[in-house]
């Protein structure tokens, strides 16, 4: 069975933009603080993400493909002791009513 998994994309979702010109603003645009300079906003170099992102993905991947469970193994397993509990329950009493309704059936036939 091949698994499928996701890749960790290790770029930044947040994008960060600046102000628009003043003379581009409406009036009734409250006035924008000039930003500080730019500079290099990562806390990590491109190779150390690389590295973090390739672990991830091999645990993403052993854990995948050592737990080949589908989400409907999950469900199942997750269901199992309330469907037999309810069966437990309800079983007898259903059988014993659908047989007696039979019982009458057929004894009204003769």
């Amino acid at each position: 069975m091949a698994s499928s998994f996701q890749t960790i994309d290790g770029q930044p979702d947040v994008v960060f933009a600046d102000a628009p010109p003043a003379e581009q603003r409406s009036y009734d645009e409250p006035p924008h603080h000039t930003p500080p300079p730019a500079f290099d906003r990562t806390i990590i170099s491109a190779n150390t993400s690389a590295a973090v992102d390739s672990a991830f993905n091999t645990l993403a991947h052993t854990v995948l493909v050592q737990n080949a469970r589908t989400l409907e193994d999950l469900v199942r397993e997750m269901l199992r002791p309330m469907l037999k509990s309810w069966l437990d329950d309800n079983l007898p009493t259903m059988v014993e009513r659908i047989v007696r309704a039979e019982i009458e059936r057929v004894s009204r036939g003769r």
